[in-house]
């Protein structure tokens, strides 16, 4: 069973999805940004960077496939596009793992930073841009930042005391903090965001003026409401902002901290590990030299669990060193196991390496941004992976190809001709062989590109996904409907049917191949090829040019060879039975013996 949280394999109200059409662009930002999104020379999108203190797990996997889905989307529709991912490796948490391993810290970082390239080529995550935080060019930006906020008046020194939480690396306000009780039941002072224990900490450091800028992020919220998506977290910000904010810690004692970056001309302080990692965007941009480009066109992905550090803190940070918003932050939520969050203590931690070579590199993408609502957590589980890919890649998408490019319906193997007798336009009446339903399939496949692109800017990628499968079902349902295969093709009108349902089909399936690719691009690179469709014909443009023939146009895809058969589309899953047989007994398998 599916959670109500997530999204069924079935394809609930196609219809309403799948006539909406997108109204506009998110909105220009008149002071404090820049241009809107379609007047952009360029498109910049980034991960967040990732903390090494462990190995990458499935929330990694899910917001780096988020942002390679958005990058590959823009570069369809012919943007500069520029996308980073890396790894934030400095602060108190790395500085005790490394220690704990009897490793030097930048080795112990970089054996960490490695897994996480492995896992991203594993699942054909696209970066172009990969910054670690040791890096020289980092450090010359966060270096710089930090004098223009201090020469800005925005960093003082002071003393603070108050709760802190290491394992979150983050400062606490009294009311973030609750009580709580360790693995022997002793009462301790936790975090109520993280669950994590916190300690009261005094000491002399820097602290920012963000108490100056709550009025000026409230602004610049409620002049942009697509700044923050979905709108759930967008509400959640201005519901933090309505209270006032207290001047941020931004740097610790050298003494406490020394795996970090030093505070430009005061060695006894190293600059907090968040100020340093959210520089990270800045530094990939080409800053502080070569930035204004890339900075003018950045938008972010983040989990919803470092919200307030990218919608407030980061924000207040760029406005103190003068420098313009991010054109959007997209947030999205967790997947859990069971309900119940992933942690090695519970022994649920799921390993995308391992399962993109059980599910596949596509299987796998597909099911996070099919299941995955960005404002709710979802449940992993493989058996929904199973259900899901054999569901709609390969008895669905993939029967779709089968049956156009078959040997046994298409003898020629060529992208067939359309004959516009057979299937008439509505205007002009029924008078072919086309019926209402045909018709209502074609408008849906028409518009929706338009739907895709909506779904996309909003986040929405699992709606688009939705969109796509309906139309795929549609399209199988056009060629049950009129069964070619039982056509009498030695008669000149039935052939011209037959051609034309098949012509019809590979049209409806180029539109769904150039859709996926952004979500799937190996699967989609096979159906397009098998199609004959060229490299240079698989822009988003593409997608909008859809039976040409139909419209009194040229096609130029009619009457081409089509591409060699390589094989079933996505070959069908086999559930784990250990796994299948837990469940039923609701006992644990037995271990293999060694």
């Amino acid at each position: 069973m599916l959670t109500a949280s997530c999204r069924g394999l079935r394809l609930k109200n196609s219809g309403a999805v799948l006539r909406r059409v997108v109204s506009k662009l998110p909105h220009a930002r008149p002071s404090l940004t820049t241009k809107r999104l379609s007047q952009a020379p360029a498109y910049y999108v980034t991960t967040p960077i990732f903390y090494v203190n462990a190995a990458p797990h499935l929330g990694h996997v899910h917001s780096a496939v988020i942002a390679d889905c958005l990058y590959r989307y823009r570069t369809l529709q012919g943007l500069g596009c520029r996308f980073a991912t890396g790894t934030d490796e400095h602060g108190l948490k790395i500085q005790q793992a490394a220690a704990a391993a009897g490793k030097d810290p930048l080795n112990f970082c970089t054996e960490v930073s490695s897994r996480f390239k492995e896992v991203f080529r594993s699942c054909s995550v696209s970066y172009t841009d990969y910054v670690r935080t040791t890096e020289d060019r980092h450090r010359r930006a966060v270096e710089h930042f930090w004098t223009v906020l201090l020469n800005n008046g925005f960093i003082y020194k002071g003393s603070y005391e108050g709760w802190y939480s290491t394992p979150d690396e983050s400062f606490l306000t009294p009311t973030q903090v609750t009580e709580g009780t360790d693995s022997l039941g002793r009462e301790i002072k936790v975090s109520t965001e993280s669950g994590h224990k916190v300690e009261w900490m005094k000491e002399d450091n820097y602290l920012f003026r963000l108490s100056d800028f709550r009025t000026e992020l409230q602004d610049w919220l409620k002049a942009n409401p697509k700044a923050i998506q979905p709108e759930k977290f967008y509400r959640l910000v201005l519901q933090w902002l309505e209270n006032d904010l207290p001047d941020l810690s931004v740097s610790r004692q050298r003494s406490r901290l020394q795996w970090g970056i030093p505070v430009p001309r005061d060695p006894e302080q190293t600059i907090y590990v968040w100020l340093d990692a959210l520089v990270n965007y800045l530094t990939v941009a080409g800053y502080p030299e070569k930035h204004s480009q890339w900075w003018s066109s950045v938008h972010h992905v983040v989990g919803k669990d470092i919200l307030k550090f990218h919608a407030i803190y980061w924000p207040a940070f760029l406005l103190a060193a003068g420098l313009s918003l991010p054109q959007a932050i997209y947030v999205h939520s967790h997947w859990t196991v069971q309900g119940r969050k992933m942690s090695k203590s519970l022994g649920n931690v799921v390993d995308p390496l391992e399962r993109s070579e059980r599910f596949t590199v596509d299987g796998l993408r597909y099911f996070l941004l099919r299941q995955g609502v960005p404002d709710t957590d979802c449940d992993y589980d493989d058996d929904k992976v199973v259900k899901l890919c054999n569901s709609e890649l390969a008895d669905s998408l993939g029967g779709l190809l089968n049956r156009c490019t078959a040997p046994s319906l298409n003898p020629e193997q060529v992208y067939s001709q359309f004959c516009d007798t057979s299937f008439t336009k509505v205007s002009e009446g029924l008078s072919g062989r086309a019926v209402l339903e045909d018709h209502k399939m074609v408008k849906a496949v028409s518009v929706l590109p338009a739907v895709v692109m909506e779904n996309f800017e909003n986040l929405h990628v699992y709606k688009a996904l939705e969109a796509i499968s309906g139309c795929v079902r549609l399209t199988n349902g056009f060629i049950q409907r009129h069964a070619p295969w039982k056509l009498n093709c030695s008669e000149p009108k039935d052939r011209l049917w037959h051609d034309t349902i098949l012509h019809v089909s590979m049209e409806c399936l180029r539109i769904y191949g150039i859709l996926l690719q952004p979500v799937v691009p190996g699967l989609a690179d096979k159906i397009l090829s098998r199609l004959g469709v060229r490299p240079g014909e698989r822009s988003w443009d593409h997608a909008l040019d859809f039976l040409s023939k139909h419209e009194g146009r040229v096609c130029p895809y009619e009457g081409r060879a089509l591409g060699p058969d390589t094989g079933v589309l996505f070959n069908r899953l086999e559930r784990n039975k250990l796994q299948a047989h837990s469940k039923k007994t609701g006992k644990p398998p037995k271990a293999r013996p060694q």
